[in-house]
């Protein structure tokens, strides 16, 4: 099956491409550094030849809310445009578990907007939504840390392995259009700061950390909120098991 994957180079999207090879499928890798611009449309109708499903795993370091909300809302209607096109029969889409209760983050409301055309869209659709990864408490501390020291909220999460979505989207993206999936977790729930403690040390990175709901997450994320819902499918890698690789 000929399938392509939007964000063909970035965290998940690579790791999906490789999930989808190993299955056997013609992959096609959709990427600004491949010449294939989704703000532009550059390129896409090439791209696009020929592909049954499309995955996108594109992602936004906008932190600003209304870049956010045209960032995704101009790269989606550019993809969904060319699939139509192409005569594509199913989009997958890459989402956030409870993004629709989380008002106010530039990231949640793109990709709130993403998900919103998608469902309006004429190609049919599989909306996935995922919990954190593994390594979004790694992230958070790279996003904050300054001379040593990095703030991080003292989220609750129920992690997933980066390595799992990519199976789970290659899986999705060869079976019909389901709608709204249910949401993707892994099996243990965390607290973020001590997921963060855990990576730097495995990876031997030295930081303080100070736990604070005053950085980039406030207390509209706390709680249950980043929790997958009632039957969420449950990925089988624990946070120990991939931890585990970063020593």
């Amino acid at each position: 099956m000929r399938i392509a994957v939007a964000g063909a180079t970035g965290n998940i999207g690579a790791l999906t491409v490789v999930a989808l090879e190993r299955a056997g499928h013609d992959v096609v890798h959709i990427s600004r550094s491949l010449g294939v611009d989704l703000l532009t449309g550059a390129g896409l109708d090439a791209a696009l030849a020929g592909v049954e499903a499309v995955i996108d795993a594109t992602n936004s370091a906008a932190t600003d809310l209304a870049e956010a909300v045209e960032y995704f809302r101009a790269t989606t209607r550019n993809l969904l445009a060319a699939e139509e096109r192409a005569g594509v029969r199913h989009h997958v889409l890459l989402s956030i578990a409870g993004v629709d209760r989380v008002e106010g983050d530039a990231h949640y409301v793109g990709k709130q907007e993403q998900a919103r055309l998608v469902a309006a869209g004429a190609v049919p659709w599989t909306i996935v939504p995922a919990t954190q990864f593994h390594d979004f408490a790694a992230m958070v501390v790279q996003w904050s840390e300054h001379e040593g020291v990095a703030t991080i909220a003292p989220l609750l999460v129920q992690p997933i392995a980066p390595a799992d979505v990519a199976d789970i989207l290659a899986e999705i993206a060869a079976g019909p259009p389901q709608g709204r999936y249910v949401d993707i977790a892994g099996p243990d729930r965390q607290d973020l700061v001590d997921m963060a403690r855990r990576t730097n040390d495995a990876r031997g990175h030295v930081v303080k950390l100070v736990p604070t709901w005053s950085g980039m997450f406030g207390l509209a994320m706390a709680g249950d909120v980043l929790l997958p819902g009632a039957g969420a499918r449950i990925a089988p890698t624990t946070f120990e098991d991939w931890l585990a690789t970063q020593r």
